[in-house]
């Protein structure tokens, strides 16, 4: 039983290909959904923004396209394409699209 069950194994991928970057819009696809961890694509259009929320694990951001402003608190982060941050567990944070981006949201949660 794969683990990763919604994206096809031995495969070459390119990410980017997998969530829509579309106007006006915040589009996302879930790769894996268990209880200590999820794995998440987002799209994110120019000017949108994922407004601000906390999670319970800490949260890996790895930016694929575009431009990010990540704020993690009242720290304020701008990453681009290649780029990652971690947002740690349990601190407010938001993502603002300052170019249209795609990223991967890896989150690890504490253990049941």
């Amino acid at each position: 039983m794969p683990f990763i069950e919604k994206i096809t194994a031995k495969e070459v991928l390119n990410l980017r290909d997998l969530v829509t970057l579309d106007a006006d819009q915040v589009n996302s696809r879930t790769l894996v959904q268990r209880p200590d961890m999820s794995m998440t694509l987002f799209a994110v259009a120019t000017d949108q923004e994922i407004g601000g929320h906390s999670a319970v694990g800490d949260a890996l951001v790895n930016v694929l396209s575009g431009v990010a402003e990540v704020t993690i608190e009242a720290d304020v982060f701008t990453l681009h394409a290649g780029e990652s941050i971690v947002i740690p567990a349990n601190a407010r944070h938001s993502l603002y699209a300052v170019e249209g981006f795609q990223m991967l949201l890896v989150v690890v949660k504490p253990e049941l």
